[in-house]
């Protein structure tokens, strides 16, 4: 499983024109799930996001996850973060999970990520969603497990 996390100020998802998920202070988290993905394997991957410190503590320092700083969390289903795109100008997209196994995954994903109690919105799984953040830093990290 990848998870690109952005942290954020704000994001928001929109759908049809209409905002379904919206967060202020937090983790934007692009998710995509790969083929021979498995449950522990999402689970792994929402743990090390939950904990992984990326907020500054009194310091200035990255040393407090988005747990640390009771912040909020937008998930947000993206296959093309698999592509493959070591030949040629247009990606292939094999390495991604089929869809019924992705979008599974993805909602476990979304379950491991709401019982950790944090105030948690996403996106619509398959949908074609507009995504809107500020990016907070910009900080960026791309996690897979």
């Amino acid at each position: 499983m990848i998870a690109l996390l952005q942290r954020v100020l704000q994001a928001s998802v929109t759908v049809d024109g209409n905002v379904i998920g919206e967060i202020g202070p937090g983790l934007l988290a692009l998710v995509c799930a790969e083929r021979d993905d498995t449950d522990a394997a999402c689970e792994k991957l929402a743990k090390k996001m939950l904990a992984y410190r990326i907020f500054s503590d009194e310091n200035g320092k990255m040393n407090k996850s988005v747990t640390d700083v009771n912040g909020s969390v937008l998930v947000v289903s993206q296959f093309t973060l698999a592509a493959d795109t070591a030949k040629g100008l247009r990606p292939s997209f094999t390495p991604a999970a089929a869809p019924a196994e992705g979008r599974r995954l993805y909602e476990l994903f979304v379950e491991h990520v709401k019982a950790s109690g944090l105030m948690t919105q996403t996106g619509e799984f398959g949908a074609d969603m507009k995504v809107a953040l500020i990016n907070d830093g910009p900080v960026t990290f791309w996690l897979k497990v």
